[in-house]
């Protein structure tokens, strides 16, 4: 799963003079919880809005135009899978990646085909990797 954008907005890992804008969307209180906590231990990461459904989270791409969304795959009404191709069809630029307690294997196909950068199971969730992830995306997206 690639993203489309070929701007080099993401394009280097993270230093100390830039913030990646991160918005959080899950139906679920908990894990956006520890995705904000999460984003707090790591170096260069703000969170800067919730959203708590797909069309929630479309809506605050417009608003807050996050460098990055953590998407949820199931929630009720319009899912992560179509709220990642609404959101990179309203900015571009923003970096997508899905989250959820699927194993790689289980995902739903039409993942694949959304957009998003990266797909992380929500128990890796971790500082290192959130920065690792990122920083592979702004190297693709230089090699693009």
């Amino acid at each position: 799963m690639l993203a489309a954008a070929d701007d080099d907005r993401h394009a280097g890992p993270v230093s100390e003079n830039a913030e990646v804008r991160v918005l959080v969307v899950d139906d679920q209180r908990p894990f956006r919880v520890a995705a904000a906590s999460v984003l707090r231990r790591t170096p260069g990461f703000v969170l800067v809005g919730e959203a708590e459904s797909g069309e929630d989270a479309v809506e605050k791409v417009r608003d807050l135009r996050p460098d990055l969304v953590l998407m949820d795959i199931r929630m009720p009404g319009l899912d992560g899978v179509e709220a990642t191709k609404q959101v990179l069809a309203e900015l571009p630029s923003t970096v997508v990646f899905l989250c959820s307690t699927y194993e790689r294997a289980d995902l739903p196909v039409e993942a694949a085909a959304s957009g998003a950068a990266a797909y992380l199971h929500k128990e890796e969730l971790r500082p290192d990797l959130l920065v690792d992830l990122w920083t592979r995306e702004g190297q693709r997206r230089r090699m693009a």
